[in-house]
């Protein structure tokens, strides 16, 4: 029996007026997510335990079938697994991202989704300057990793904010608290500072002249230590794979024991590669029970508030990558769709609603759903399921 999972990070959304009080999932063409509904069963599926932060890394731990609420210990030390940086027991690590600010707004959580390439070139400067204080890493595009080594005492009371969700707002308003914490003064210090060296670096020049937003200050948020997570060997004896462009996706999975797939042209933006997402996974079936496939594209369409690239990226997913799976699949599986979290076009940020999920079993029976969104699953004989419970199902179809 093999298994497949593929999350549309952000695609459950709300009514919007502009689509007729139609979500995107219900305005776009989706066949293939639209079968494995009619030839499945659905529901709803709670990834964002009551109180916390909702984010992918909370979510993909979810669904991959450990409770957050006692083994998330922050997105740093999730983006450090996924980079292959190793932590000791009271390494702090922070998710950096490179931003753009204006006039002491933040204007940009992405900094015009720097390349990174450019990306590299200021992540030198920053490390330059501020080496002495911990560990820079680059990532992808605007993500990165800054690690603390060996954290002073008062390290674990911090509070920060991630940037996608404070845009408009002032800088000084989202510092990281308390801030007359020593490590937290510190910190704060370089994050203000950093605009002095990344404003007039000639990567920004050139960028200005291009007419890019500036990458001109870095954001450190998220903030933990290394968590302790079973294996999915260990948890429930299979071997799995994940495919996903997001380092705190492939974080999540590393920490359960899965097996990283780099794809060739896989960028965790609208330009991804949905078809080598589709091949290599196919290809990791053959040596593992389960690949989880995760595509960012939907979920960057919610923060721009942008309805027709979220229309787009729902129906790529559906025929440039779903519909190869399907059509590749032999013998018995299961196979599930679904969202990690709403990135509602109204909001542009991440909600803790539950989102619909679909899963259609060649030893399963199907119920009455027809269509893949948002209002179908609420009809589905699953109801609403905990989202740490979603694995306990999916694994007994």
């Amino acid at each position: 029996m093999k298994y497949i999972i593929v999350v549309g990070d952000g695609m459950a959304d709300y009514p919007l007026e502009e689509l007729e009080r139609k979500t995107p999932l219900q305005a776009a063409d989706k066949p293939n997510m639209d079968w494995i509904a009619s030839n499945g069963r659905s529901g709803l599926l709670r990834t964002i335990p009551g109180g916390m932060e909702p984010g992918s890394d909370i979510a993909i731990m979810s669904i991959l079938g450990h409770d957050p609420r006692k083994h998330h210990r922050g997105r740093g030390p999730l983006e450090a697994a996924g980079m292959d940086v190793k932590l000791g027991k009271e390494d702090l690590a922070f998710r950096c991202n490179l931003i753009t600010e204006e006039s002491g707004i933040i204007a940009d959580y992405s900094a015009d989704h720097i390349t990174t390439e450019e990306a590299r070139e200021l992540m030198r400067a920053v490390k330059k300057n501020y080496g002495q204080l911990g560990d820079f890493y680059v990532g992808i595009g605007y993500r990165h990793l800054f690690v603390v080594r060996n954290a002073p005492r008062g390290s674990d009371e911090l509070k920060t904010m991630p940037p996608h969700e404070i845009i408009g707002d002032k800088v000084s308003d989202h510092l990281i608290k308390p801030e007359n914490n020593e490590i937290a003064k510190t910190l704060n210090e370089m994050t203000l500072n950093s605009k002095q060296i990344l404003s007039n670096h000639p990567t920004n020049v050139v960028r200005a002249k291009k007419g890019k937003k500036p990458a001109n200050m870095i954001w450190l948020w998220g903030p933990g230590k290394r968590p302790q997570m079973k294996t999915l060997v260990e948890k429930y004896g299979i071997k799995g794979a994940i495919v996903s462009a997001v380092n705190v996706v492939k974080g999540v999975g590393a920490c359960a024991g899965m097996s990283k797939l780099e794809v060739p042209g896989a960028t965790g933006y609208y330009d991804t590669n949905y078809e080598n997402k589709a091949k290599f996974a196919l290809k990791a079936l053959k040596d593992n029970d389960l690949v989880l496939i995760h595509v960012e594209a939907p979920d960057e369409a919610g923060h721009m508030g942008d309805i027709k690239r979220k229309i787009e990226a729902i129906e790529n997913i559906d025929s440039r990558l779903l519909g190869k799976i399907i059509d590749g699949l032999e013998g018995e599986y299961a196979i599930s769709i679904m969202a990690d979290h709403p990135t509602p076009i109204k909001v542009r940020a991440h909600v803790a609603d539950p989102v619909p999920f679909a899963i259609c079993s060649t030893r399963d029976q199907k119920d009455d759903v027809k269509y893949f969104d948002e209002s179908s699953a609420k009809r589905g004989s699953f109801g609403v399921l905990e989202g740490y419970k979603f694995m306990d199902k999916f694994l007994q179809l």
